[in-house]
């Protein structure tokens, strides 16, 4: 036995290593490991028993595999039994168990249809063998009756849209094999009925078989489609939060960089300080440093290869007047309004300022992509110096409805600004109208930002 230590070897090597192992091997011991696999596949149903279609989102669609296993059985058990009744001279009893047994199994293959093709199997060879001397079989169709056959095929159907591949292999094969063998051991007797149910039956099997696994496939392909879209939104979050925290980073070493300075230039600024005091402001200073290097290594982390650092300042409310301009220039019709109670905000934090720029901005930028031509209105407010309140809203476009720029877009717009309305603990409406437009609001608090700054 190999020590486990080399189970982790050979499940490494893969195909390579078991078509290398098969190479070697005798045709007899590789035609007996492959119909071992075969006589394994015959006694090892799917699992679970879920119906056929259960998976289906129509109601009605599920319903349909009970109701044609209804509607056969009510055809073919009395079919049946009249058949081996009257043409091949089997006692109406008889018949009419050997019509039960060959049908209502299909009422079970709605979920177990490998169990019940050994029953139909097992039934129909019997029924093969008694009707051998009731009967003169020179005008009959020997070995398998045409009730027979008929329900061998939907069973067969049933065993394709369940059972995997081997195991439509191993049915079609043992279906084939018990005609052979009746048709040579009774020759005077078989009329070609056993060749026509094994052909028939493989059309079936891979008909069917390949149609199941077509559409495993595309529901395969469906689910990994979704998983891909949740991974994309998931990775598009995770962009925009290390954008923003780029950004960040400069207004946080803006203050860092203050704190240092005015820390190392305390002793010269505020005459006659105590020893003790000098070494207090040394140490704040040199922990200011630090923190400034520790947040440069966070930058280089957060930063990609592809992105460069940005050496202008980052721009606040100031610079939303700008931002008006150049989509006036960009062919929308936009209006500004900053009430006057705003200016007494000033200075606005910084981080405050800078998410209600961006949100501006990422607002603007959706009109002009997707509704260009509109009306828009950008509106900027106080509440009670607690909140900055901003407003965009864009209408349909005047006259005949322009061309969008873009259809679809990436979702890095309305991500962004929910981020950063939740960086500063504030609130974010967005929606269509009712007239078409698209309306943009967010409350950026600042009293709780204040005193969170001050803890």
């Amino acid at each position: 036995m190999a020590p486990p230590s080399s189970a982790p070897a050979d499940a490494a090597a893969g195909p390579a290593s078991t078509a290398a192992s098969t190479a070697h091997q005798s045709l007899p011991k590789v035609a007996r490991r492959h119909a071992g696999a075969l006589a394994r596949a015959l006694v090892t149903p799917s699992y679970p028993a879920t119906p056929l279609f259960a998976q289906s989102p129509r109601r009605w669609l599920r319903r349909v595999p009970y109701g044609v296993a209804v509607i056969l059985t009510t055809i073919l058990v009395p079919t049946s039994a009249q058949v081996l009744s009257h043409d091949y001279g089997v006692g109406g009893g008889l018949a009419t168990l050997i019509g039960i047994a060959q049908a209502t199994p299909l009422l079970l293959s709605v979920t177990r249809p490998l169990q019940a093709w050994w029953i139909v199997f097992l039934t129909d060879v019997t029924c093969a063998l008694l009707v051998l001397g009731t009967a003169d079989l020179d005008h009959r169709v020997w070995p398998w009756p045409p009730g027979a056959i008929i329900g061998y095929l939907f069973l067969l159907l049933a065993l394709a849209l369940r059972e995997p591949r081997r195991t439509l292999v191993a049915v079609w094969l043992v279906t084939g094999a018990a005609g052979l063998v009746l048709g040579m051991a009774f020759p005077e007797q078989s009329n070609g009925s056993n060749v026509v149910l094994f052909v028939l039956g493989g059309v079936v099997l891979l008909v069917a078989g390949a149609l199941r696994e077509r559409g495993d496939a595309q529901r395969r392909l469906a689910e990994q489609e979704t998983i891909s879209e949740a991974e994309r939104a998931h990775r598009t979050l995770l962009e925009e939060r290390a954008r923003i925290a780029r950004e960040l980073h400069d207004v946080v070493a803006h203050h860092m960089s203050v704190i240092t300075v005015q820390a190392d230039s305390a002793p010269y600024r505020i005459g006659g300080l105590p020893a003790d005091a000098e070494r207090e402001f040394s140490t704040i200073a040199a922990t200011a440093r630090e923190s400034l290097a520790e947040m440069r290594r966070l930058l280089g982390v957060l930063r990609s290869e592809e992105t460069r650092g940005e050496r202008a300042p980052q721009p606040g409310l100031r610079q939303v007047p700008q931002l008006v301009e150049a989509t006036v220039r960009a062919g929308i019709p936009t209006t500004l309004t900053i009430a006057d109670d705003v200016a007494g905000l000033e200075p606005l934090p910084q981080a405050v300022g800078l998410s209600a720029y961006r949100i501006v901005q990422e607002a603007l930028a959706n009109v002009v992509r997707h509704a260009p031509g509109a009306a828009t209105r950008v509106a900027v407010s106080a509440e009670d110096r607690s909140a900055l309140t901003l407003l965009v809203v864009n209408g349909p476009p005047a006259g005949a409805p322009a061309k969008p720029l873009e259809t679809s877009g990436t979702g890095h717009g309305l991500v962004g600004m929910v981020e950063r309305v939740r960086l500063v603990g504030g609130t974010l409406d967005t929606g269509p109208l009712p007239d078409g437009g698209f309306r943009v609001a967010a409350r950026l608090p600042l009293t709780d930002l204040e005193e969170t700054d001050r803890s």
